[in-house]
C-alpha cells in the first residue's frame, strides 16, 4: 500500500480523498493556488505545496507543477478527484512516465472514454445502445447549423472534453445552434483546453441515469447499482438519488451489464460512471463515460456501504476487489443536494464572498452526511466552482430520506453569500418530485420563469408568526428581567401583539407556559417549547408536541425566518404601532431600466454593442464569465446605446453599471 499520496484537486473532493487516506493510514499532500492558501484541504493534509496563481490554467491544470510537487514531497501516487486533470489522458500518461501511480484508470482507457466522440464509437462496437448523432468534431457554427438540421431539432451541442454542464447546450432552432456552438466552444477551451464540439439528437422528456462501476487489474468489474440524476438545471445536476424511483430490476440489470461490457472493452481499472439517457418507455442510450469519481458518489456509498475512494486507492495499489456482483445489494435510499453559492431568486447567479456563518446540520446516526471544503470565515472565490457543500441523507425508504433531507436543509445555516438552499427545500416538497415521476425537464417545466418567492408557499404561515412572537417575547422578558433588577420593582409585559409578515398582519396573544410560550392567533393555538437562545440561528423545539426546526435570527427590529425554503422577515409590534405603520408612505425604488447592470460578480469578457447602436429585445449585449461559466446578457426591450460604462476585461461587482441606454 502507498505511504503517501498527493491530491491534485481542491475543495470538498480534496477533503473527501484526504479523509479516506487518513482512515487507511496514508499520508497526504495537498496542492493549492495562491487563492487557496487558507483552504480547508490545505489545513487537513500532512503537507501542502503552492502550485501557482489563482486561475486554474496557471495552477491546478498545469501538469508539470503537479509532477514537481510529487517529486518534492515523495508522493507515490496521485488522486485527481473530479474536474481539472481527472480525465486528462496526458496527465495520467505523464505520471506513469515519471514512475508515479495515477489513482484512476490507465491513460489508454482515459483516452478512449474521456473523449465523447471516441467513446461513442467504442460503445457502438461493444453493442451498447447509443443516441443518433454526428460523431466527428465540427469546424464552425455554419456547419453546426447544417448538421443540426440534418439530425432534426432539438439537438444537444456538446464539448468532446466537457463535463459538469460546461460546454453543453440544447438548441431548438438555427439561431440557438449557432450561438450554442460558439458558447460551448469557448467554455470548453477555457475549462478543458479542448474546443472540439459534436452534436447528437436530444431525447425529449428523458431520465438521466448513471451506473457506477468499479474494476480492478485482475479482470473483476462490478456495477454498484444506479443513480437517478434527472433533477438538473442548465444540464447541471441539482439533486441525485439512489436507487432510481423510475427503473425496475430488469432495466437496472441490463444497464449494469452494458456498463460493465463497455468498461471491459477498454480494459478499465478504477471507479468510473457510465451515463445513460432513459426514455419514458425505459429504453436507454449511452451518453458518455466519466473516467473518474463523480460528485454524487456519496449516494452510492450510502446504499452499498462501500468507500469508493478507498477502493480506488486499493485498486491502484494492485489489490483485488473484495466483493463480486452478487454481493452488491441496496440498503435503503439516499439523496444528495448540492449546496451552491448562488442566488436562486436572481436567476441562480453566482454569489462570492466570505462565509460569515457556516453551520451545517449535525449527523444523525450516520444518516446525514456533509461533504465540504469550506469553513466559517473562509471565502467563496470567483475563480472556481460554486459548490459550498454536498448534503447527503439516508433513509429506509425514499419518503424517509426526503423527510430527513427537509429537516437537514432547515438546519443548514449559511450567511455572507447566497445559497440555493431555499430552492432545494422547495424541490423536496414539490408533489412531482415526491411522486418520483419526473424527467430532466422537471425544473424547466415547473419554473419556466425562474424561481421566485411565490414558488415557496408555506403550509402554515401562522407557525412562522408564532416563532417570531416567541423570539420577540423572549427578548422582552430578558430586557424586563434586567430592568426590574436595576429598578428594584416588577414591570408587567402585555400579551397582545401583531406580527407583520409580507404585508399580512397576524394579531396574536402570547402567554408564558412552562418551557416556552403559547401563541394564539384566532382559533389556532401554538404551544412552542424550546431552549432557544439569542445567539443561536436555528430554532429547535416542539410545536404542539411535534418537533420543529427553522432558522431564526434578529435583523434590526425584524426577525428573519427560514423554513422549508420559505424565507420571510417578521416584525412583532403592538397593535397601536401596527396601525401607525400602515400610515407611513412607501419608498419608491429608483428607475434603473435605462441601465444594464451586472447581475453577478465576474469578468466582463465581451461588450457586444457600440455607442449609438440600436438594439432589439433579445439581442446580445455583453458576456460575463463567473465560476467558469459564460453568461450572456441580452436586451429586455428595444433601445439605443447611450454610453458604454464598463470595458472588456474589467472585473465587475453585483449591480455595477455596464451600459447606459437612451
Amino acid at each position: 500500500m502507498f505511504k503517501k499520496i498527493l491530491i491534485a484537486n481542491r475543495g470538498e473532493i480534496a477533503c473527501r480523498v484526504i479523509k479516506s487516506a487518513q482512515k487507511m493510514g496514508i499520508k497526504t499532500v495537498a496542492v493549492y493556488s495562491e487563492a487557496d492558501k487558507d483552504a480547508m484541504h490545505v489545513m487537513m493534509a500532512d503537507e501542502a505545496v503552492c502550485i501557482g496563481p489563482a486561475p486554474s490554467k496557471d495552477s491546478y491544470l498545469v501538469i508539470d507543477k503537479i509532477i514537481a510537487a510529487c517529486k518534492q514531497t515523495g508522493a507515490e501516487a496521485v488522486h485527481p478527484g473530479y474536474g481539472f486533470l481527472s480525465e486528462n489522458q496526458e496527465f495520467s500518461k505523464r505520471l506513469e512516465e515519471n514512475g508515479i501511480i495515477f489513482i484512476g484508470p490507465k491513460h489508454q482507457s482515459v483516452a478512449a472514454m474521456g473523449d465523447k466522440i471516441a467513446s461513442k464509437k467504442l460503445a457502438l462496437a461493444a453493442k451498447v445502445n447509443t443516441i443518433p448523432g454526428y460523431n466527428e468534431a465540427i469546424d464552425d457554427s455554419a456547419q453546426a447549423v447544417e448538421i443540426a438540421r440534418g439530425i432534426g431539432y432539438p439537438v444537444m451541442i456538446k464539448a468532446s472534453a466537457g463535463g459538469g454542464g460546461k460546454g453543453l447546450r440544447v438548441a431548438y432552432n438555427d439561431k440557438e445552434a449557432a450561438e450554442g456552438f460558439e458558447t460551448c466552444r469557448n467554455e470548453a477551451l477555457a475549462s478543458f483546453g479542448d474546443d472540439r464540439i459534436f452534436i447528437e439528437k436530444f431525447v425529449e422528456g428523458p431520465h438521466h441515469i448513471e451506473i457506477q462501476i468499479i474494476a480492478d487489474a485482475h479482470g473483476n468489474t462490478v456495477y454498484l447499482l444506479e443513480r437517478e440524476c434527472s433533477i438538473q438545471r442548465r444540464h447541471q445536476k441539482v439533486i441525485e438519488e439512489a436507487p432510481s424511483p423510475f427503473i425496475d430490476d430488469s432495466v437496472r440489470k441490463a444497464m449494469g451489464e452494458q456498463a460493465v461490457a463497455l468498461a471491459r472493452a477498454v480494459n478499465y481499472q478504477s471507479a468510473g460512471t457510465v451515463e445513460f439517457v432513459v426514455g419514458s418507455d425505459k429504453s436507454f442510450y449511452f451518453l458518455e463515460m466519466n473516467t473518474r469519481l463523480q460528485v454524487e458518489h456519496p449516494v452510492t456509498e450510502m446504499i452499498t456501504g462501500v468507500d469508493l475512494v478507498e477502493l480506488m486507492i486499493r485498486v491502484a495499489a494492485g489489490e483485488k476487489l473484495p466483493f463480486v456482483q452478487s454481493d452488491i445489494k441496496a440498503n435503503g435510499w439516499a439523496m444528495e443536494c448540492r449546496i451552491n453559492a448562488e442566488d436562486p431568486f436572481r436567476g441562480f447567479l453566482p454569489s462570492i464572498g466570505r462565509l460569515i456563518k457556516y453551520q451545517p446540520p449535525a449527523s444523525v446516526d450516520g444518516q446525514v452526511r456533509v461533504d465540504t471544503g469550506v469553513y466559517e470565515g473562509g471565502e467563496i472565490s470567483m475563480y472556481y466552482d460554486s459548490m459550498i457543500a454536498k448534503l447527503i441523507c439516508h433513509g429506509a425508504t425514499r419518503d424517509q430520506a426526503v423527510m430527513r433531507m427537509r429537516d437537514a436543509l432547515n438546519a443548514f445555516v449559511i450567511r455572507g453569500v447566497s445559497s440555493n438552499i431555499p430552492f432545494q427545500a422547495a424541490l423536496m416538497q414539490h408533489p412531482r418530485f415526491m411522486s418520483g415521476i419526473f424527467t430532466t425537464a422537471f425544473i424547466a417545466d415547473e419554473y419556466p420563469n425562474g424561481f421566485i418567492a411565490a414558488d415557496v408557499p408555506h403550509d402554515d404561515p401562522g407557525l412562522l408568526a408564532a416563532v417570531a412572537a416567541f423570539a420577540r417575547r423572549r427578548y422582552i422578558d430578558r430586557a424586563v428581567k434586567i430592568s426590574d433588577q436595576m429598578a428594584g420593582h416588577e414591570r408587567k409585559v402585555g400579551n397582545q401583539w401583531v406580527v407583520m409578515i409580507e404585508a399580512q398582519s397576524y394579531p396574536i396573544t402570547v402567554d408564558s407556559i412552562p418551557g416556552g410560550y403559547a401563541i394564539t392567533h384566532g382559533s389556532d393555538r401554538y404551544e412552542l417549547l424550546s431552549d432557544w437562545q439569542f445567539s443561536q440561528q436555528t430554532f429547535h423545539g416542539t410545536c404542539n408536541g411535534t418537533p420543529v426546526c427553522m432558522q431564526l435570527e434578529r435583523i434590526g427590529l425584524k426577525y428573519r425566518l427560514s423554513h422549508f425554503g420559505k424565507c420571510v422577515e417578521a416584525m412583532v409590534i403592538t397593535s397601536t404601532a401596527a396601525r401607525l405603520l400602515s400610515l407611513m408612505p412607501k419608498k419608491v425604488a429608483p428607475d434603473m431600466s435605462r441601465y444594464l447592470l451586472s447581475p453577478m460578480p465576474g469578468l466582463l469578457r465581451e461588450v457586444s454593442v457600440e455607442v449609438g447602436q440600436k438594439v432589439s429585445a433579445g439581442e446580445k449585449l455583453a458576456v460575463i464569465e463567473a465560476m467558469k461559466m459564460e453568461n450572456i446578457l441580452k436586451a429586455e426591450r428595444d433601445c439605443t446605446v447611450k454610453k458604454i460604462v464598463a470595458i472588456s476585461g474589467e472585473s465587475l461587482s453585483v449591480d455595477q453599471v455596464i451600459i447606459e441606454f437612451e
